[in-house]
């Protein structure tokens, strides 16, 4: 078996992981406050973690680039809080489709933050990307909850970008574990104001929740390791599958035509395409 068809594998199990963990906060059915499920999921994930960032040497443990970490971590708190919001009100496979425009968002952000000129045809596609979105939430029957999807999307593009700031040398495990807990103190202030019982089902439902995206994230991490991006990239939106599966299969959520050319439009400009060589 080929590096990039275990990349594709790799990938494919990550978004269904990742589609698992929606279902996940679907069925919260918004009885729990946003600031908690912040908090609660980010508190296991630092266990999870933990036992693999201790594993690690003095020098990998030390955290660098403070500030920007530290951003990093509040724009997972503001994502999350989004997320929790339109998933709970919209369609799965709407939500989702919102989401994956960060890549989209990257092209005018890395414009403005770091003076990335772009492309013609990358300018091209993420116009195309958009006119999908505007198809996908329909102005006429616009829902409020869409701003909270555009809110998510928007922390991802900003997190995404920010990943260039930080060290190469780095480790995925350092990042991940002090981007945790570096959102710890302010997901407790929060949640403290807004602290309503909680049932033990909506506690595992979030602790599941949490382990699915750690291990969206490891496989992500694995599959870019096996092959280039360029090469497994269009696996990534095996997610939408997923969860338009999940919204039949699990809430009765059937996507019309026009949610899924809307889809297609944002997928179709974020998809490698390579050029075919002369001979």
């Amino acid at each position: 078996m080929s590096n990039i068809t275990i990349g594709i594998l790799l990938l494919v199990a990550g978004n269904f992981f990742a589609s698992l963990s929606d279902v996940a906060v679907k069925a919260l059915q918004g009885d729990v406050q946003p600031f908690q499920y912040m908090f609660i999921r980010q508190l296991f994930s630092l266990v999870l973690i933990t036992p693999l960032w201790l594993k690690q040497s003095r020098t990998q443990k030390k955290l660098q680039q403070k500030s920007i970490t530290l951003i990093r971590a509040h724009l997972i708190l503001i994502g999350s809080g989004c997320m929790v919001m339109a998933i709970t009100y919209l369609p799965l496979a709407t939500a989702n489709a919102v989401f994956y425009t960060a890549p989209l968002l990257m092209l005018p952000l890395s414009f403005i933050l770091l003076n990335e000129k772009p492309a013609a045809g990358k300018v091209l596609a993420t116009i195309i990307g958009f006119i999908g979105v505007l198809i996908v939430l329909r102005p006429s029957q616009f829902h409020w909850a869409a701003l909270f999807a555009l809110g998510t999307a928007c922390t991802l593009a900003l997190f995404n970008i920010l990943v260039r700031k930080l060290p190469k040398e780095q480790t995925v495990i350092t990042t991940l574990w002090w981007t945790t807990i570096l959102s710890l103190p302010t997901s407790f202030i929060l949640t403290v104001g807004y602290w309503q019982p909680i049932s033990h089902t909506n506690i595992a439902f979030i602790a599941l929740s949490a382990a699915l995206i750690l291990g969206y994230n490891g496989l992500a991490v694995l599959a870019y390791k096996k092959a280039h991006s360029s090469e497994i990239a269009l696996a990534e939106y095996s997610g939408l599958i997923f969860v338009a599966l999940f919204g039949v299969l699990w809430f009765d959520e059937i996507p019309d035509w026009i949610t899924l050319i809307g889809i297609l439009l944002i997928v179709l400009p974020l998809t490698p395409f390579k050029k075919r060589k002369k001979s």
